[in-house]
């Protein structure tokens, strides 16, 4: 999978302009609030979904316009295609290959990209939640049945909480949670199973990346913490069943709290740079090292599903890392088509072979 071409008009801060990148890496630089994050931006929206900077698609409009638009010319499915999306106001359209689709959900079919973004850097210091999302948003993007089983799961669960509440005042509520606990059980099981066996695959694949990153000085290891204790995620009944027992052990403290205290949503995944917890231990390089490592063992996994590579989306990746570490993502990441965002002189002329942008207050020229 390959950006051929970008081309934008009354996008965010950026002047109108087409540009034709690299096949391998692409460096984005520029001082700080120039735009180059408004070029990441650009590309990822043509993945199908929202901004990942979490902005409403008006604010993606110049603010002295009424309309935007940004159009991708890449290869996949080994060919040559385009896509087209048109802001105005609220109101967002779509073309693949010139022809109108309902909605930017039919982007997700066409183009794939990974990215990484300061705000990332939550997956090792924030708490567990972050890190439960990161999982569950990568199986929702991958397995549409996760997606459907992950969405019931919480819907179930809210209302189980409901009702442990409603329990307090209406103690004969609680001959009903029986059938709460049976339906969260079951689809808890699955999405259980299904995160084990994906941060399985993060493990392997971001031990490499990490080893790489680090120069073969550091070892990265990602361990699945679940509620529910000794799990065999090809037994979905055996997990189910051992669930509910949970359940039953913890009901007087569910009924305390108002809330459940067990499942998939009160699991997290330890982050280990040499055996110890990189939260706690580990340096700001350390740390932006083993996210950029289970950010690129994401794109791996997708390619599999996929069978080809998305594009990497690398903003502000390279502060805070020593040169060796830089010299990885700028020169060594094979197969993948790259774009890479800083401020810092020295960081660009690392560049072995791709292409330099310079951007300045929105303008793009090519170096």
């Amino acid at each position: 999978m390959r950006v051929n071409s970008l081309e934008f008009e009354n996008f965010r801060n950026l002047e109108k302009n087409k540009i034709y990148t690299d096949k391998n890496t692409n460096v984005i630089f520029g001082e700080n609030a120039q735009g180059k994050t408004n070029l990441l931006e650009c590309i990822w929206l043509f993945c199908g979904g929202h901004s990942f900077r979490g902005s409403a698609e008006k604010e993606l409009i110049n603010f002295n316009e009424k309309f935007a638009k940004i159009k991708l010319e890449f290869t996949s499915e080994d060919r040559e295609q385009n896509a087209e999306i048109r802001y105005t106001g609220n109101k967002k359209e779509v073309f693949i290959n010139g022809v109108k689709k309902k909605s930017g959900a039919s982007l997700i079919e066409k183009f794939s990209c990974v990215v990484f973004s300061p705000e990332h850097l939550s997956l090792v210091k924030a708490g567990p939640g972050i890190r439960r999302k990161f999982l569950d948003g990568a199986l929702c993007q991958q397995k549409l049945k996760y997606a459907k089983y992950f969405s019931k799961y919480n819907q179930i669960l809210n209302q189980r909480n409901a009702l442990l509440k409603d329990i307090n005042k209406h103690p004969e509520l609680q001959v009903t949670l029986e059938i709460w606990n049976e339906n969260l059980a079951s689809f808890g099981a699955y999405i259980i199973a299904e995160r084990i066996k994906y941060a399985e695959k993060l493990k392997e694949n971001a031990k490499f990346f990490h080893s790489g990153i680090s120069n073969d000085r550091e070892t990265l290891d990602i361990e699945y913490v679940s509620t529910i204790k000794d799990l065999n995620v090809d037994n979905l009944e055996e997990i189910k069943e051992k669930f509910l027992t949970e359940l039953n052990n913890k009901l007087k403290d569910d009924l305390y709290n108002g809330y459940t205290t067990v499942g998939p949503h009160r699991d997290d995944i330890n982050i280990l740079i040499n055996g110890m917890k990189a939260k706690n231990f580990g340096s700001q390089g350390q740390q932006r090292s083993a996210v950029l490592s289970l950010k690129l063992s994401e794109a791996t996994v997708l390619s599999e599903i996929l069978e080809e590579k998305p594009v990497l989306l690398l903003d502000d990746v390279l502060s805070e890392l020593d040169s060796k570490r830089q010299d990885y993502l700028l020169n060594k990441i094979d197969g993948y088509q790259v774009f890479i965002t800083c401020c810092e002189h020295n960081d660009k002329k690392q560049l072995q072979e791709g292409k330099l942008f310079v951007v300045n207050q929105g303008k793009i020229t090519e170096e």
